[in-house]
């Protein structure tokens, strides 16, 4: 607990406005060492599917069975099974990916309540920062998967989009799962079209669904067949204490 009220006061502090110098420096030392540990755990995870959705969901839920389900097939196509490694619809994609042999990564955040590491995580990473930990999700990933959530995945879904819409990023597979939950979201985003604040194209690669089959193949096609993903590029350096 004293760890977790240290790490949101750390980025309650930074987010107050300006410090001291030293202090601004120190922080930005904290996030650079963040990153690298990031970039050294995660760097041989091969391609991933990133999970979003809610932490509240048992396993009880639909929602939650059929990421579990949906995380099962996509692992058998060769992806890697990402998620921010809390329980919810986090934990039933990690498990889907644990259980069916895939691999299964988690990416942590310390917080004071509801977020706790799962326990079908293959390899992990903790963050105090939310923005490093964003920056992780999206990096390996070459298809998103947004289950029904509240407004972290909100900011998710959002993120990914307007990294997309930008160029930011190429133009990853979007998936939003769950059509009777999202459908205030389907009739905001197609309101924006019509106002011309976004365009039809920017939604281009965006899927809308209840379908498991229907997801597969759209990530096969938008994702394995146009990027033509294989497993196994980069090797561990034993020099620098590398690991897969």
């Amino acid at each position: 607990m004293a760890e977790q009220n240290g790490a949101v006061r750390s980025e309650q502090r930074f987010l107050e406005g300006p410090r001291s110098r030293f202090r601004e420096f120190l922080f930005v030392i904290k996030v650079l060492f963040e990153f690298i540990n990031g970039f050294r755990k995660l760097h041989f995870v091969g391609p991933c599917v990133t999970y979003f959705g809610s932490a509240r969901f048992d396993e009880q839920h639909p929602y939650y069975a059929a990421s579990r389900e949906l995380a099962a097939r996509t692992s058998a196509m060769g992806f890697a099974t990402m998620t921010g490694g809390g329980p919810g619809i986090m934990e039933a994609a990690n498990r889907g990916a644990f259980e069916s042999g895939g691999h299964s990564i988690g990416c942590n955040i310390i917080l004071p309540k509801e977020q706790h590491e799962n326990p079908y995580l293959q390899k992990k990473v903790t963050f105090r920062y939310f923005f490093v930990r964003k920056v992780l999700l999206l990096k390996y990933s070459y298809a998103f998967v947004v289950m029904p959530g509240g407004m972290g995945t909100m900011d998710e879904l959002f993120e990914a989009l307007t990294l997309i819409q930008t160029g930011k990023i190429k133009n990853f597979p979007v998936v939003i799962f769950g059509k009777t939950y999202w459908k205030n979201l389907i009739e905001l985003l197609d309101d924006m079209v019509n106002k011309g604040t976004i365009n039809r194209t920017d939604l281009d690669l965006l899927l809308i669904t209840d379908s498991i089959d229907e997801t597969v193949d759209h990530l096969q096609k938008y994702a394995i067949d146009r990027f033509a993903l294989k497993r196994g590029k980069w090797q561990p350096s034993g020099i620098l204490g590398e690991k897969r």
